[in-house]
């Protein structure tokens, strides 16, 4: 028990910078106090002190503000940062080097006995106010966003986000046609994919493809003309300087794709 004890105050230290030595965690940090006790009154619930062990873990839950049933089953290198708010109830099991933040819930969904809490295998991390609940699993390094609601079992290596959670898959290579017409016409796009659940970047997406559509049909009907003897000056595209996503702070964000330099564009024939 000290061992594990020890790997969750070390564990810290990987994954909130703001820890700055041991003796700061052990007395200032929620969640490292409410998985100490846990760790006792778990020990206490199997060896028959169930009652001695709610009394405990509700005294913890007085000190910490976090809720965990003695019953559940906890592994190595567990971390709840902040931790107002968490609940964990009684047939949830967690695997090692899992994170959760503050109001999260691994909650049931039925009156009745037996397993009715969810499965964190390793590497899990749930987001702030985030709620799994029921008898599912959540496999290896899944990432569940904040305040996403998971009723079903999750596949490893995935996220999930939303109301009800919804799966997103990890990002894909960004379409060449769509890269070329960005880069033509000065900015990208891209910072997050289509098949991320981002209405913005969807609707830019379509307007990318609709705008290469376009300009490849004009293209064609240059060409044409030229052939028919027709005198048609190469255009060169505005750059879109006023259409790129600024932060609060009114920079500028980093294109994922590189604009054409002004020296690297063809020369105009007009």
């Amino acid at each position: 028990m000290f061992n594990r004890i020890r790997e969750d105050i070390n564990c810290v230290f990987d994954r909130d910078p703001a820890a700055r030595n041991t003796f700061d965690v052990l007395t200032t940090y929620p969640g490292i106090h409410a998985v100490m006790m846990h760790r006792l009154t778990h020990w206490l619930w199997k060896h028959g002190l169930k009652w001695l062990a709610r009394v405990l873990s509700n005294i913890a839950r007085w000190y910490t503000g976090i809720e965990i049933h003695p019953g559940a089953v906890i592994g190595r290198r567990f971390f709840i940062d902040h931790g107002m708010g968490v609940v964990i109830g009684e047939t949830t099991e967690i695997g090692d080097d899992c994170t959760l933040y503050h109001g999260v819930t691994l909650g049931g969904t039925s009156w009745d006995k037996g397993k009715r809490h969810p499965t964190l295998r390793n590497n899990v991390v749930i987001g702030a106010g985030a709620k799994v609940l029921g008898p599912i699993v959540i496999e290896d390094g899944v990432r569940i966003g904040s305040n996403a609601v998971v009723l079903k079992s999750v596949p490893s290596g995935v996220t999930v986000v939303g109301v009800p959670g919804r799966l997103v898959s990890g990002p894909k290579q960004p379409d060449a046609r769509r890269q070329a017409i960005a880069r033509k016409m000065g900015f990208d796009a891209y910072g997050a994919t289509s098949d991320m659940p981002d209405p913005v970047a969807t609707a830019v997406n379509g307007i990318l493809d609709h705008i290469h559509a376009m300009d490849q049909r004009l293209e064609d009907m240059c060409r044409g003309l030229k052939e028919l003897g027709a005198e048609i000056g190469d255009v060169q595209l505005p750059n879109l300087e006023s259409c790129m996503l600024k932060h609060v702070e009114n920079k500028e964000i980093d294109a994922a794709v590189e604009p054409v330099a002004e020296q690297e564009k063809p020369p105009s024939d007009s």
